[in-house]
């Protein structure tokens, strides 16, 4: 899962990435409205986190541009300001929860984990394919009721997967989704085509697959 945190207070930014991380998201961190806008306009993003005071604007300028381009990103503001008026209007302007300062970080990623799983999974903790189910709760993986072992990219990968079915997912997209940064920066694909080709070994055994549509990138199948 990949989130974007707009906030220019940079030790607060760096204290949500790090306990976010552990939480296993991946997480970027913009620190003014320029940064915000460049992030959100080539990236897509689970959660954003976004403050409203922010150098060169205000993060509620950001909330309308994003409804207005009809992106599904989920949205949390993130503010000093405790005003019932700000909290009405955010959550008016389609912010999907309104968090004031301070705030304790284990209630932040359980709103994050919430707003997830309501906007891409109906509030459920689990998500199916076919055979296969993933318990995001647990973090565990069932094919045909049987477990499999997946390491943590793995499953971050099939996840993705199977939350796009039905989806052909471009190469630069998986390295994008877990590795929190443009496919531009890559020098390669190598370790994304490894990830790939461990998860299609674990899955065929089990009888699924992964799909290569040559030249465009996988499918479940």
């Amino acid at each position: 899962m990949k989130i974007l945190i707009v906030e220019d207070e940079k030790e607060l930014a760096l204290s949500i990435q790090q306990y976010l991380q552990k939480e296993n998201y991946v997480c970027e961190i913009a620190t003014n409205i320029k940064e915000g806008r460049e992030k959100i306009e080539y990236f897509d993003y689970d959660c954003i986190l976004l403050d409203i005071m922010l150098p060169g604007g205000s993060g509620l300028t950001l909330l309308e541009e994003l409804k207005q381009d009809k992106k599904m990103d989920g949205v949390i503001i993130v503010s000093a300001k405790n005003s019932l008026e700000d909290r009405i209007f955010s959550l008016k302007a389609g912010a999907d929860d309104y968090l004031s300062k301070p705030f304790h970080l284990a209630e932040l990623s359980a709103r994050v984990q919430s707003i997830i799983r309501r906007r891409q999974m109906g509030g459920s903790n689990e998500i199916s394919f076919q055979d296969i189910k993933i318990d995001i709760r647990a973090k565990a993986v069932f094919v045909e009721n049987k477990e499999i072992c997946l390491t943590k990219t793995e499953f971050e990968l099939l996840l993705f997967m199977v939350m796009n079915k039905g989806r052909v997912i471009s190469k630069n997209a998986i390295a994008e989704h877990l590795s929190g940064q443009s496919a531009m920066y890559f020098d390669n694909f190598d370790i994304i085509y490894t990830h790939i080709k461990n998860l299609k070994k674990k899955l065929s055994s089990m009888g699924s697959s992964i799909k290569t549509i040559y030249g465009t990138g996988y499918k479940l199948s």
